[in-house]
């Protein structure tokens, strides 16, 4: 088993995981867990890592907040589109991109960081929790981990509405092996366990998109996205649907 490297859909992937209505409620709802966690930064201009940081959306909106932003991708095509998009977005001044794997990012560092944005990598890595402890290395003490990864319950749940019985008998095993569909969906309990095996402690837990994946017709008829935005907001810190997200996202702090 080997990590995910994006050259091959580069552009595919901007477009279908950014370009659509589940790429707004995704963003929407990541900002939310980002603005209830910056406030318990130290104040100033943070220095923060975005390891796997694809096309960079939530890194140059950090940048346009005065932070320092290194975002490391293995993937030379995604590189481009995330400087490419830092520059029309005027933020680039307060960018690096490097090409190197989030487990080497510790070597081209020159001191800890206050934040590390890990979005939607766990489930690509074949190692997961070697990954978390290089992590944890790069991050100063009280510094906080924004951890976003697919839920293998939320995919459970969708193929069941989907009806798709084979593929939950094959336990999920995915037929294709280079498409957008994530290699190792996680579950929960296992992610939690191994924070807290390199230290982390687990401050706050969200869902993100816990029923507008589900929704019938997709993703919903006469529902603008600010509304289902803003249900999403109510229930997904909630449970029990809180661990029907598409995605779950954790906040996770190294202790001081």
């Amino acid at each position: 088993m080997q990590d995910r490297n994006f050259d091959d859909l580069a552009d595919k992937f901007a477009q279908n995981i950014y370009g659509t209505r589940k790429g707004q409620v995704r963003q929407a709802l990541l900002w939310d867990e980002l603005d209830a966690l910056l406030p318990s930064l130290p104040p100033g201009p943070l220095t923060i890592l975005d390891a796997g940081g694809g096309v960079g959306q939530i890194s140059s909106g950090l940048a346009e907040r005065g932070h320092k932003v290194l975002l490391c991708d293995l993937s030379a095509e995604m590189l481009k589109l995330a400087e490419a998009h830092a520059a029309s977005a005027g933020v680039s001044h307060n960018m690096q991109f490097k090409q190197i794997s989030a487990q080497q990012v510790g070597e081209h560092l020159d001191k800890p960081v206050d934040l590390v944005l890990f979005h939607a990598v766990l489930e690509w890595v074949a190692e997961p929790e070697l990954v978390l402890k290089a992590l944890w290395q790069t991050l100063k003490p009280g510094g906080i981990l924004s951890l976003m990864f697919y839920n293998a319950h939320g995919l459970t749940f969708r193929t069941l509405t989907l009806g798709n019985f084979g593929y939950l008998r094959a336990n999920m095993t995915k037929r294709k092996k280079r498409t957008l569909s994530p290699d190792f969906p996680r579950d929960p309990l296992e992610v939690n366990h191994w924070l807290e095996n390199c230290g982390f402690e687990i401050e706050r837990r969200a869902g993100i998109r816990v029923f507008s994946d589900y929704m019938k017709p997709q993703p919903g008829a006469g529902k603008s996205v600010e509304e289902i935005i803003e249900m999403e907001r109510r229930y997904c810190r909630q449970e029990p649907f809180l661990s029907l997200g598409r995605y779950i996202h954790v906040t996770a702090r190294k202790p001081r």
